[in-house]
């Protein structure tokens, strides 16, 4: 299913960041790669944790997002509830699944950790296709994800 080469991914991104250690930037930086990296992707962005149990949006690409989002709601909310990589198939089949874009059909969200392990966001893209995620995206995205935010 994955249309991205990870692998290579891999190696862009670490280009793109190498000695940059502000967060933003590299949520910036990683949402435009994987936006433009794979046709399935219909959002792309971070939602950052701004305060206990709220997430806020950070740098995307794709229509406008939802501005903030309580850990109890949401695909975003469970991923940063419980730390778990989520991903949703049939977005309407998802118990209070935030409808932020009407063409959102499904959804996969990954904890975004630092150094230390502490959860600094979520990384929240979604599809207009279903069932368009699998494990190989949410082991390529982790990957990715781990080399840029806790080196």
């Amino acid at each position: 299913m994955p249309q991205i080469d990870y692998a290579h991914l891999d190696r862009t991104v670490a280009s793109l960041t190498e000695g940059e250690d502000d967060a933003v930037a590299l949520m910036a930086t990683l949402a435009c790669e994987l936006h433009h990296a794979d046709d399935r992707f219909d959002w792309t962005g971070f939602y950052r944790v701004v305060a206990p149990g709220l997430l806020k949006i950070g740098p995307y690409q794709g229509g406008h997002g939802c501005l903030v989002i309580p850990f109890d709601r949401g695909v975003c909310g469970a991923c940063a509830r419980t730390g778990e990589v989520q991903i949703v198939a049939d977005v309407d089949a998802f118990p209070g699944h935030i409808a932020c874009a009407s063409s959102t059909r499904s959804e996969i969200v990954l904890p975004v950790r630092d150094r230390s392990g502490a959860l600094i966001a979520v990384l929240d893209i979604d599809s207009d296709r279903p069932d368009a995620f699998d494990t190989a995206d949410a082991e390529g995205l982790a990957r990715i994800l781990d080399a840029t935010f806790a080196r």
